[in-house]
């Protein structure tokens, strides 16, 4: 099956935050095998810790963590790197409208590998993305 190239976003640093370390390995993989650069996190700290020491192009988060979920994740990225865009991870069918207000992507798990390369590359173009989009 031949995969859709991205050659404008080649060379993208990437920081996927999880505390699934499974989860992390296989983003990570899949995200390369496209040509991106990818920094992996198993918490919120040590992928707020990344993003202080590397240039970061899209934050791609797990909501549901112990110690710091996704939304405080976000609050304190915005504060670090204000223009990375953040891509929420959710398993959970609800989030609440202040955390979306916060992210400019969320991504059902169940949808991730459908979802995720079109959202980091419209968020690369700095579009938003409504949650709505990810619904159907």
């Amino acid at each position: 099956m031949p995969q859709p190239p991205y050659p404008k976003f080649k060379g993208a640093i990437l920081l996927c935050i999880d505390n699934n370390k499974d989860m992390l390995e296989c983003e990570k993989s899949f995200l390369e095998s496209f040509g991106y650069t990818v920094l992996t996190a198993p918490s919120g700290c040590k992928g707020l810790e990344l993003a202080a020491m590397h240039p970061i192009d899209v934050v791609i988060v797990e909501y549901l963590m112990p110690e710091m979920n996704g939304q405080e994740v976000a609050v304190e990225m915005r504060r670090l790197r204000p223009l990375a865009p953040i891509i929420l991870l959710t398993g959970v069918e609800s989030v609440p409208e202040h955390t979306l207000n916060l992210v400019d992507a969320l991504i059902a798990k169940d949808r991730l590998a459908s979802h995720l390369l079109p959202a980091i590359a419209h968020l690369q173009g700095r579009g938003r993305i409504p949650p709505s989009c990810y619904d159907a």
